[in-house]
């Protein structure tokens, strides 16, 4: 069976769709909403990645790695942010961190 450049459009379209109802769904846990942007960032280098092979071109992927230096970088952000209020408050749900309102 030959992968078409059909296939990786739905697997990325399928990958974007659960990241979109993780958000939706679940949007006390900030563990699982970083964990849903990850997976959007991931569906979007898989359409650049698809698209990059299919014309040809390298641009495609030359621009994952920059994605995935962002999402690296937003990553761990992201979870330093949450250790940290996690020690002050002992929670990671978002309807008690209020921590950051100014």
């Amino acid at each position: 069976m030959i992968l078409s450049l059909w296939h990786f459009l739905v697997l990325g379209a399928i990958l974007f769709s659960l990241s979109i109802i993780g958000i939706f769904l679940n949007r006390k846990n900030l563990i699982v909403l970083l964990m849903a942007i990850e997976l959007m960032l991931l569906a979007v280098n898989t359409n650049f990645v698809a698209f990059s092979h299919y014309l040809g071109d390298l641009n495609g992927q030359i621009f994952v790695f920059f994605i995935l230096t962002v999402a690296a970088a937003e990553s761990a952000i992201g979870l330093a942010i949450l250790v940290l209020l996690f020690r002050n408050k002992s929670s990671i749900n978002v309807d008690e961190l209020d921590v950051l309102k100014g």
